[in-house]
């Protein structure tokens, strides 16, 4: 059961959770991911178009972990 803290719907921000679980299984043993491995393994996960499209809009190139944080102001880190 979802309590109406976890839905960020009520809060009005982002429901970010699936893509902050994304990275954490992407950056599990790795330092740098490239755009285009995170972007792909995005869309193998069936994350939603907004998410994707906040993906697909970070500039090709290898980011940490914190970097693609900052870039899509999510909460991983």
């Amino acid at each position: 059961m979802i309590s109406v803290t976890d839905d960020a719907s009520v809060t009005g921000e982002p429901d970010t959770r699936a893509l902050d679980d994304l990275l954490d299984d992407i950056y599990r043993g790795q330092e740098r991911v490239t755009q285009a491995d995170i972007y792909r393994r995005a869309v193998a996960a069936d994350l939603p178009a907004d998410l994707l499209a906040r993906l697909d809009s970070l500039p090709e190139g290898e980011y940490t972990v914190d970097e693609v944080s900052d870039l899509l102001g999510g909460s991983v880190g």
